[in-house]
């Protein structure tokens, strides 16, 4: 009578033979850890996959305003402060609406011993134009503005005559001084530099000069009535 073989425990290839019981539950108890393992690698990533979907919902809902822009600079403020301490006037130009300043201060005390008044702008094009007046400036001083640039002609506005420096097509980048004109008024050099266009540096000198002629004419009336 033959033997039963389904009886019979089943040979394990790797061993070549049945396995023993503690075999049996050695594997089953490692098979056990295997599962857990498998389990708790997918519950994190599940649950990873849960909060970045969770994120990207709250940055889709939730409004953005527009980023909340510096305050504007009241540089006619900040100038009537200092008004008196240097061998001119501080200019303070009228300019239109939409024209904002974003920065204002008289630099004393300088390495190169010649303080300056500076006003930073933002055009209606949201382009930079800075205005400096130097006090007792020198021809150095002056080409430190512009980059030591060369001036490349003239213009005259209201009657004042101001030196072009036009680096637009400039082989070398010259930073904000893409366009600038200068004057000199009394013990005053002035730069009105920057990155907008020549039309809106323009408008900055011709508030500049309408500033000079008045401070000019006080300065004519003052002396006719000594």
């Amino acid at each position: 009578m033959s033997r039963d073989r389904s009886a019979q425990p089943a040979v394990v290839a790797e061993l070549g033979r049945p396995e023993t019981p503690e075999e049996t539950a050695a594997r089953k108890a490692q098979d056990s850890r295997n599962h857990r393992t498998r389990q708790t690698v997918n519950n994190l990533v599940l649950s990873l996959l849960a909060t970045l979907a969770i994120v990207v919902v709250i940055v889709l809902i939730v409004p953005r305003g527009e980023p909340v822009a510096a305050p504007a600079v009241d540089y006619a403020t900040i100038a009537g402060l200092a008004q008196g301490t240097e061998a001119d006037p501080l200019v303070t130009p009228k300019l239109p609406e939409k024209w904002v300043s974003n920065s204002a201060v008289l630099h004393t005390k300088t390495a190169d011993g010649i303080d300056d008044w500076y006003i930073g702008l933002i055009s209606p094009a949201k382009q930079f134009v800075g205005v400096t007046q130097g006090f007792n400036a020198n021809s150095s001083w002056l080409a430190d503005q512009v980059n030591r640039s060369l001036a490349s002609g003239t213009t005259v506005i209201d009657g004042v005559q101001w030196t072009i420096y036009d680096n637009r097509q400039a082989s070398t980048d010259q930073g904000n001084v893409k366009y600038a004109l200068t004057t000199e008024f009394a013990h005053s050099t002035f730069v009105v530099f920057g990155t907008a266009n020549p039309q809106e540096i323009d408008t900055v000198a011709g508030a500049v000069t309408a500033q000079l002629r008045t401070m000019n004419s006080s300065n004519t009336n003052g002396e006719s009535s000594k």
